[in-house]
């Protein structure tokens, strides 16, 4: 592995984990939109990550969506029910998202840190070649 690979490998996870962050609080801010029970909830982000070219790192390769189907809830007063009554919920469950949202600020933090190190230990090689 060359020298300088494991800041540029730790910055792809932090790419990474940046977008994961951000779609899970996507999902988190639109878990209370409602719509018409006859059009589509909200549908919540899901990253799939996979190593990148040579192994150096991780990319995220593709965005995958929930269920535009939801959840059919019964709100008469809701300025956005049908004539029966229903609205649409997204199907996006709270703990789940809150549980991704806690590891992929770890995971990001983690990266960070090993950047961190790893510019400490490019810094001693320097000047160890300057004594």
């Amino acid at each position: 592995m060359p020298a300088f690979d494991a800041i540029g490998i730790a910055g792809t996870s932090m790419s990474a984990n940046r977008r994961w962050i951000d779609a899970t609080a996507d999902n988190l801010a639109n878990i209370n939109t409602v719509t018409n029970a006859d059009g589509d909830a909200f549908q919540a982000r899901y990253l799939e990550v996979a190593p990148a070219a040579g192994n150096q790192g991780v990319q995220v390769t593709s965005v995958q969506y929930g269920d535009a189907e939801g959840q059919l809830s019964y709100e008469p007063d809701h300025p956005e029910a049908n004539e029966e009554g229903y609205v649409r919920r997204p199907d996006i469950d709270m703990g789940v998202e809150m549980g991704n949202l806690i590891m992929a600020q770890r995971s990001y933090s983690l990266a960070a840190q090993v950047v961190d190190k790893a510019k400490t230990v490019y810094q001693a090689g320097i000047e160890i070649g300057r004594n």
